[in-house]
């Protein structure tokens, strides 16, 4: 797979003229390949980042990388690894994918990868973490310090299922604008933050206030 992947990182960097448009196939394979590839400079990423930063703004927040939405067991001519599938959709327009008018019939395995991406080709995925957060503090009239903080973690799980579950102010990362005063000064913060690495392992983040 690895020898596939600087052509397959190129293709999303490539201009419009010679690479089929993100709108040609579902956005979740453009955010797939443009994730891998550290959002490559390109119309496509551009907008696949886009979706990818919009489903994580409230309200409401939805996983960032919705994998189940890329057909990557597309009809195609011959066996493929599904980083090679991927390719084959998202750059040389091969195979013919058939993408249904109704949305849902895009489901084609719930909530997980159509293919086995537990290979760590794909530790990318799930490198993806989603921080939704919420802190106050502050002192009461008597002079105590009053703190309340509700934090929820989405992960995505070897073949790329995403789940949700309660966490702590102390698991948000350090990249995260949350910063919770030493002397209880009076403070308030809400925001979603995601964090991802691409396939080199090069860090990015994200976060949205409301």
């Amino acid at each position: 797979m690895k020898p596939l992947l600087p052509a397959l990182l190129l293709g999303v960097g490539l201009s419009t003229a010679t690479v089929t448009p993100a709108m040609a196939y579902p956005v979740d394979c453009a955010i797939l390949l443009c994730l891998a590839g550290g959002w490559p400079a390109s119309a496509e990423c551009a907008h696949a980042r886009a979706v990818f930063i919009r489903r994580i703004t409230p309200w409401p927040i939805e996983p960032p990388l919705q994998i189940w939405n890329c057909p990557m067991r597309a009809t195609f001519r011959g066996e493929a690894k599904p980083i090679e599938r991927l390719f084959n959709i998202g750059v040389r327009g091969e195979p013919r994918v058939s993408i249904p008018a109704t949305p849902w019939v895009l489901q084609l395995v719930q909530d997980r990868a159509d293919v086995d991406i537990s290979d760590p080709t794909f530790d990318f995925v799930r490198s993806i973490r989603v921080f939704e957060i919420t802190y106050q503090q502050r002192r009461n009239s008597d002079g105590d310090c009053y703190s309340w903080g509700s934090v929820y973690m989405g992960t995505y799980g070897a073949q790329g299922e995403y789940s949700r579950r309660r966490s702590s102010v102390s698991a948000v990362p350090t990249a995260s604008d949350l910063a919770v005063p030493a002397d209880c000064h009076t403070y308030w913060h809400r925001s979603v933050f995601v964090e991802w690495r691409d396939y080199e392992g090069s860090y990015g983040h994200e976060e949205v206030h409301y």
